[in-house]
């Protein structure tokens, strides 16, 4: 399985909900960064069902297709995660 993630201004990499939920990783959660011939994130405390993994990761691409050309109005769209972390 692969994921593309964008790298913000200030390094920052947003893991989406479905995968933090599929993986188990909450708020405070500490993660093991391995360095190999690329970077592996993981959570520190827990075993992932891989299989959990995929089928919450499809579910959530379906969801965000059926979305696509929708915008919601909301307090996300007046501003950009990456000036959340600058302060």
């Amino acid at each position: 399985m692969t994921l593309r993630l964008r790298v913000g201004r200030k390094g920052y990499i947003i893991l989406p909900k479905a995968l933090r939920e599929a993986v188990g990783i909450d708020e405070g959660d500490e993660v093991i960064v391995e360095v190999r011939d690329g970077i592996l994130i993981r959570p520190a405390k827990k075993s992932i069902d891989v299989d959990k993994v995929r089928r919450l990761l499809r579910d959530h691409a379906v969801r965000l297709r059926s979305l696509q050309g929708r915008r919601e109005p909301g307090e996300a769209a007046a501003s950009s995660l990456e000036e959340e972390f600058e302060q």
